[in-house]
């Protein structure tokens, strides 16, 4: 047995960082073994607890991710993120115990990136079926109004003339095609009348008919 590999941690001069004049820095229990008798006393203890920790955070998160957790195990990864930060800080006592500490940081930062990437996806899925249940807002509102600076697009006029003929009015006395070329020349004698750069229509409600209004818009 090597007596130094299973000296404490830290508390006497006989531990790892013992050293006299030697700078000591403890170690922050792991998992359910802080405070607890018993808790780790080596680094590779330590090590050990990190790396079955890791392994429960990957279970946690692949069990958020299927709806089985409410909510994403964020305190453990912090958790461990910090004591594996402070590993890094430590002065550690042979080779293996690095490579341990590399292994388990590529680890932790491997699936770090999975679990970020995957949580990205879900709320981007998330966004765009939202999107699709959302109809999109009209092109052309009726209500609010439609600009028109010179020919009238078609559905423009369609949207006019839908709505004026849904209304309690009875709607135009001619077609469409001929309610398009109405609006081309209010459109034309308003600008020239006014010098407007373009014209608003509308529909709004006067004694319970819907009635189509025009103003000048610009200079």
């Amino acid at each position: 047995m090597n007596p130094k590999r299973n000296a404490p941690f830290a508390g006497s001069p006989a531990g790892p960082l013992g050293a006299p004049g030697a700078a000591r820095s403890r170690l922050p229990a792991t998992g359910s073994n802080a405070g607890a008798k018993g808790a780790p006393s080596s680094y590779l203890e330590v090590l050990d607890q990190i790396e079955r920790d890791i392994q429960q955070l990957r279970i946690d998160f692949e069990r958020f991710l299927s709806g089985a957790l409410p909510f994403p195990p964020e305190d453990q990864r912090t958790r461990i993120q910090n004591l594996l930060k402070g590993l890094r800080n430590t002065t550690l006592r042979s080779a293996v115990e690095g490579f341990r500490l590399g292994v388990l940081e590529a680890r932790f930062n491997s699936y770090n990136e999975l679990f970020n990437r995957r949580v990205r996806e879900r709320e981007e899925g998330r966004r765009i079926a939202r999107a699709a249940t959302t109809p999109p807002p009209p092109r052309f509102d009726p209500l609010r109004g439609i600009v028109i600076d010179g020919k009238v697009d078609p559905h423009a006029a369609e949207a006019l003339y839908s709505a004026l003929s849904a209304g309690s009015g009875g709607g135009p006395n001619f077609d469409l095609a001929t309610f398009q070329t109405y609006l081309e020349r209010q459109t034309a004698a308003l600008r020239g009348k006014t010098g407007c750069a373009a014209v608003q229509f509308r529909l709004a409600e006067e004694d319970g008919k819907l009635k189509l209004k025009a103003r000048p818009v610009g200079d």
